[in-house]
């Protein structure tokens, strides 16, 4: 399907949904910035913050896109890249500041790809996987997962840390198994896709 280019008019560009993604992608850097050592408890906190205001506007921006009819390519586009590029960011940041094992944040990037790479393989023939419940589950889990990683309350640390490290481990769990969803749902698709007839063949029924 080609792209309008009313896609691209200033009115859509700098529509309310686009203007909290942009916004979204504008807190990576500095949320990475906060979490570079040394950190303080401060900086955890301000990351926690930051974190958590990005996290909401990755909400409110789907939702007033579809409430007021703006969802467009650039949205599309950005949004879950926004969504991937800040959680991977601050994940992997954790690693280095000792809260994470390497191998948990490998497989929830892991995942992103595999899964990004089958969605653009279903594109290229015209199919469309949707997003499954179970990978919003996984998502939530994610988010609060980080929230609970970057707080910081003296006293308490460890306890955060755990609650956080086990969300994370069921965002895990969650992941993959809507990464198998995601395959069957492109295995059926692909096959109602080869087995529907050719046009040719319908003008000849």
């Amino acid at each position: 399907m080609a792209i309008h280019p009313s896609e691209f008019s200033w009115n859509n560009l700098t529509s309310l949904p686009n203007l909290l993604t942009y916004a979204r992608v504008l807190s990576i850097p500095v949320i990475l910035f906060t979490l570079t050592a040394p950190v303080s408890g401060s900086s955890y906190n301000i990351a926690f913050v930051l974190f958590g205001l990005a996290s909401i506007t990755d909400y409110l921006d789907g939702i007033l896109a579809r409430r007021h009819n703006q969802v467009t390519s650039v949205g599309k586009l950005l949004d879950p890249l926004a969504d991937k590029l800040l959680t991977s960011g601050v994940l992997i940041m954790l690693v280095g500041l000792g809260k994470l094992s390497g191998w948990v944040v490998f497989l929830v990037i892991g995942r992103e790809m595999i899964i990004t790479g089958l969605r653009s393989i279903a594109a290229t023939h015209g199919l469309v996987l949707d997003a499954s419940r179970m990978g919003k589950n996984k998502m939530i889990s994610q988010i609060v997962a980080i929230l609970f990683l970057l707080l910081y309350i003296p006293g308490i640390n460890g306890f955060l840390d755990g609650v956080g490290t086990l969300s994370l481990w069921v965002a895990v769990v969650l992941g993959y198994w809507s990464a198998a969803d995601y395959f069957v749902d492109f295995y059926h698709k692909a096959v109602s896709l080869n087995a529907a007839p050719e046009p040719s063949e319908i003008g000849r029924i």
